[in-house]
């Protein structure tokens, strides 16, 4: 999948040993870091003199620059797994930096680590809709998470540019407000607050992206109570009910925001679906 000058692939193999020699790498070298994401299975690589025993959910960081050996299998038989390539230089972080941790166990389950892997899952999933410049926007911003987990693990944040470090705080805050879409308190100020930044940064990182934060919140709320009204299965759910699932207590408010987005109140439109599916029929 070329996502500009960055590729992701989805491989899957029977159980294998692999060797990169010094020998190799003189005939032919991309000067490549390679993110590797397991899916399933088992894998062994050791690199730089670092040994690391990664299963799914792991990431691991090798560099086609130096030798390694990597191993899968064969218990359970065979793996899975997705590699994030891209060039040396395209990462905005010194060697030194980063050497260390080649050939280590990168978390995938927290923090940037679980940002980088479900970004990666979703390029995988929707790679076939996206426009060659989407891909290209959203490689950039791959390579920005991976500086980004990178970084954290080398303790040495303060040498990511100032636009990785927004991009990427960018993608974390926008997972952070999807995650927590059901609760009321979620203003910018409490934003801004778990993530320790001003409410000004917060609102000037979304300024960057053509957006506001007030405007993403109530967005995607709305975009998820037009979903649960519309489903079949869910009509005898009351409509306070689904709008206080998603962040609206008061059902005056939940009517007004409605409307406003929508041109119809909330029982109009899950009508109006109700007519449509039984005119399918």
């Amino acid at each position: 999948m070329p996502l500009g000058p960055v590729q992701l692939t989805v491989m899957s193999y029977t159980p294998l040993s692999s060797r990169r020699t010094p020998r190799l790498i003189r005939q032919s070298d991309p000067e490549m870091y390679q993110l590797a994401l397991t899916i399933a299975g088992q894998q062994c690589i050791e690199q730089a003199r670092m040994y690391a025993s990664i299963g799914p959910g792991d990431l691991l960081l090798y560099d086609s620059s130096r030798p390694f050996t990597a191993i899968a299998g064969p218990n359970p038989p065979g793996a899975r797994a997705m590699l994030l390539q891209f060039p040396r230089r395209l990462l905005p972080l010194p060697e030194k930096a980063v050497a260390p941790l080649c050939g280590t166990v990168l978390p995938g389950r927290a923090g940037v680590g679980r940002l980088l892997c479900q970004m990666l899952t979703g390029l995988a999933d929707t790679h076939a809709d996206l426009t060659s410049a989407d891909s290209t926007r959203l490689g950039t911003t791959a390579v920005d998470l991976a500086t980004a987990l990178l970084a954290h693990h080398a303790d040495r944040q303060t040498l990511i540019p100032a636009g990785s470090r927004q991009r990427a705080l960018f993608e974390q805050i926008s997972a952070y407000i999807t995650t927590h879409l059901h609760d009321p308190g979620l203003t910018p100020g409490a934003i801004a607050a778990t993530h320790f930044i001003s409410t000004r940064y917060l609102h000037r990182i979304f300024q960057q992206h053509g957006a506001t934060v007030g405007d993403v919140i109530r967005q995607q709320r709305l975009a998820r109570c037009r979903r649960d009204l519309a489903d079949p299965s869910q009509r005898t759910v009351p409509i306070a009910a689904i709008a206080m699932r998603w962040g609206y207590p008061r059902p005056s408010d939940f009517t007004r925001a409605f409307r406003a987005a929508s041109g119809m109140t909330p029982s109009e439109y899950r009508s109006a679906g109700q007519d449509a599916n039984r005119a399918q029929r």
